[in-house]
């Protein structure tokens, strides 16, 4: 499988790892950690030494119940941090995690090489347009409500089929603005329970077989960890890790990642298995 981005070709015919670094203070397992420039290039250096394909940019908490952040303040938090990234890193590939136009779009004119978008385009009418317009692949993702009332009681007859038709209606809606760099996303964590989660993570392979994309797993340190151990993010690594060999067997192209080291060896170990 092949993206293109910035005018490259990126090939996810084997597994790759991108690394989350939230600029954010309220983000679910690391927030405030990177929240200044400095921090924030130096956990982008040790993730890219670590092996880290893209690195992937937030500066708006889509955790459970987050609250809202101004348009302004997500472009003061992102785009320094991107521009200092770019400036000291130039080929390294930048994904920016919004769902506003306008920050996909300053942030891809400091650099920025992917839109990731946890709403599919459903809370900016301008998001879809504004990613055709920069030619840009995309990150497609499912979202059951939105980060204030989407754990209040997720529903599904069937999760994978419901999160799979969502998907491919959305997939046809961007084609037909002459979007074809999609990564597929089915959102772990967002409007699902433990148990639907499980399910779409035993079901992942599903998501590529029928529409021919890429997937992106992002589950590092997710509730469905936490709540199944009895443990806290921060000892949720071990959980990860077993997951995300999981989610290599299903058929998973990215692993989004906090600990990049660790979802790199299981890539390793992966590709011997195989």
């Amino acid at each position: 499988m092949l993206v293109t981005a910035s005018g490259r070709l990126i090939d996810l015919s084997a597994p790759v790892v991108m690394g989350i670094l939230n600029i954010t203070p309220d983000s679910f397992f690391d927030g405030g950690q990177h929240f200044d420039v400095d921090a924030a290039l130096r956990q982008a250096e040790k993730m890219l030494r670590e092996g880290a394909a893209f690195l992937d940019l937030g500066g708006a908490s889509s955790r459970p119940g987050a609250i809202e952040v101004s348009e302004s303040e997500e472009l003061s938090r992102v785009i320094p941090v991107v521009e200092t990234i770019i400036r000291t890193f130039p080929d390294v590939l930048i994904s920016i995690d919004t769902w506003r136009a306008r920050v996909a779009r300053e942030a891809a004119l400091a650099g920025a090489s992917i839109i990731n978008d946890i709403s599919a385009g459903r809370m900016d009418a301008q998001l879809f347009p504004t990613v055709a317009e920069l030619k840009l692949p995309y990150v497609l993702m499912h979202m059951q409500g939105t980060p204030s009332n989407m754990q209040k009681a997720p529903e599904y007859e069937d999760v994978v089929t419901e999160v799979l038709d969502f998907l491919i209606t959305k997939i046809a809606e961007l084609h037909a603005l002459n979007i074809y760099d999609i990564i597929l996303d089915p959102g772990f964590g967002f409007g699902k329970s433990v148990a639907h989660n499980f399910e779409l993570l035993k079901n992942l392979h599903v998501f590529s077989t029928v529409t021919g994309l890429p997937v992106l797993a992002g589950i590092s340190r997710k509730s469905m960890i936490c709540k199944t151990l009895g443990i806290k993010p921060a000892d949720a690594l071990n959980g990860t890790t077993a997951l995300h060999m999981v989610a290599l067997q299903q058929g998973a192209s990215i692993l989004r990642a906090h600990d990049v080291k660790e979802a790199v060896e299981v890539i390793q170990l992966w590709k011997a298995l195989n």
